[in-house]
């Protein structure tokens, strides 16, 4: 019995049309929203509070009024009684005296203080540019490694894949005005390797098929490689799903936000090592032989 194969490249004009201007929209909406900076990346203080009975967001916008903190941010969570403050960044010894009037007046509410983050601007900004170069040094040594696994052709696909599914997924952050901080760097680059990884797995099977296969075209082999790899793609790709949706709708703060980020990658990044890398191969081998 002949198995039936599905023709992926058939539909390569479509997705790559697709794929451009997701990237087109996410730089324009990156240009016009910016991104949400949390305290990692623009300074700051950062207060996770959470209580054990209700509170409104207005009661602790007023409670931080009292304590002659000018510039304020209160955000909730979904979760009730669970909120989110940042604030400039304060001294150590304001600070102290902060969290201490803040037990003393929500004591009857059953107060929690979760976490405290606090960081200079200086340090702020020095993090993100350590966190931009730490992304741009990736896709470089990926470049690389790729050229020297495989032929130079298939280094600029496997880069551009990944330099999609980064894009699109800070198009997202912009887009919602989701906190952008280390654990989002951290995903961001686990992302990265997710995708190379499925990318990989593909380059590797097409090099093994065109061995295989002397008599057949390069398209031939791509579709059949693309085919071989697909169960493995689809039952990688629902495993890690089925985990990163338990972090996301079990956990909370910045796992949570970790997940989120995962999420989109996952479904970006397999997207995009099935139908960008493959066809920009052939593209690059067939533009080569002209």
């Amino acid at each position: 019995m002949i198995k039936k194969q599905i023709n992926f490249l058939k539909l390569t004009p479509l997705f790559l049309s697709i794929s451009s201007l997701l990237v087109i929209f996410s730089f324009f909406i990156i240009a016009k929203n910016g991104f949400n900076y949390g305290v990692d990346f623009a300074g700051g203080t950062e207060i996770q509070v959470q209580f054990n009975q209700p509170v409104t967001d207005a009661s602790i916008r007023q409670f931080l009024s009292t304590q002659k903190i000018k510039n304020f941010n209160v955000q909730s969570f979904d979760e009730k009684n669970e909120f989110l403050i940042r604030l400039d960044a304060l001294s150590d010894l304001k600070l102290k005296k902060l969290t201490s009037n803040f037990k003393s007046t929500f004591s009857s509410k059953g107060f929690v203080m979760r976490r405290v983050d606090s960081v200079g601007p200086q340090i702020g900004s020095e993090l993100k540019k350590k966190g931009l170069l730490a992304l741009f040094y990736s896709l470089l040594i990926i470049l690389i490694y790729v050229g020297l696994r495989f032929d130079y052709e298939y280094a600029p696909g496997a880069v551009i894949c990944l330099f999609h599914d980064v894009v699109i997924t800070l198009g997202i952050f912009s887009l919602l005005q989701r906190e952008v901080n280390l654990q989002t760097l951290a995903a961001v680059l686990t992302i990265i390797g997710y995708s190379l990884n499925d990318t990989i797995v593909t380059f590797d099977r097409i090099r093994e098929n065109i061995a295989l296969y002397r008599d057949k075209t390069f398209s031939w082999i791509i579709n059949s490689s693309l085919n071989d790899v697909l169960s493995r793609t689809i039952l990688t790709s629902l495993t890690t799903s089925m985990a990163v949706f338990a972090m996301y709708f079990w956990a909370d703060g910045v796992i949570r936000d970790f997940a989120f980020t995962l999420g989109i990658g996952v479904i970006v990044g397999t997207y995009s090592s099935i139908y960008i890398a493959s066809p920009l191969v052939q593209f690059i081998t067939k533009f080569k032989k002209t």
